[in-house]
């Protein structure tokens, strides 16, 4: 029997995304304003920190260079602070009966891991960007999803990115925009459905 399979981004799908929390924290402490720290991060060190070019140690030291008497230990207390569950958690254990479950997100293993443990039993995949050096929506980091699942599956992809969600809709996935309200959660189960139906 041929399983729908859901694909899921973490950061504004099962948990929330770190900005702009995470900035306004980091702000506070740092010699600069947010709009320029999080410019100088874009531009510096952000595709570098998401594939794994620099380690999280890098990035803190080049944290360190704005705020210089910021610890490392209340750092990683802004990542907990920013990156907390959203309700679509609670609902992959029941998403997981009517489809196998993987995780594709532009993320640090390390961050993410607090929120993937209570769901890992029930996952088929986990894919992180810094952990394979690419990042959504770059199609090879799509196609190590797709060596993770049985050929010839429905596929519903969930991102709260528009151009992640182009991107998979051109592999011929069903996509669904995750809303900042969550209106999305309820539309999972119908839409597994239908496309699990047009393949009986």
């Amino acid at each position: 029997m041929i399983r729908p399979q859901l694909v899921l981004d973490i950061g504004g799908v099962l948990a929330t995304n770190l900005s702009p929390l995470f900035w306004q924290l980091l702000a506070a402490e740092s010699r600069v304003s947010e709009d320029v720290l999080y410019g100088e991060y874009k531009q510096q060190v952000s595709e570098q920190l998401w594939t794994g070019v620099i380690s999280e140690e890098q990035f803190w030291n080049w944290v360190k260079a704005y705020a210089p008497l910021l610890h490392l230990e209340k750092c990683r207390g802004f990542i907990e602070r920013s990156l907390r569950p959203l309700p679509a958690l609670a609902k992959v254990s029941e998403w997981s009966e009517a489809a196998d479950i993987h995780l594709l997100s532009n993320h640090l293993a390390a961050w993410v891991d607090p929120i993937v443990l209570s769901i890992k039993p029930y996952l088929k995949s986990l894919t992180i960007s810094n952990e394979v050096g690419l990042k959504k929506p770059h199609p090879d980091i799509f196609a190590m999803v797709i060596n993770k699942m049985q050929a010839g599956s429905p596929v519903l992809f969930v991102d709260d990115q528009r151009k992640n969600t182009k991107q998979a809709a051109s592999l011929g996935w069903r996509t669904l925009l995750a809303d900042e309200e969550g209106v999305w959660i309820n539309e999972v189960i119908p839409i597994l459905k239908h496309i699990s139906e047009k393949q009986e």
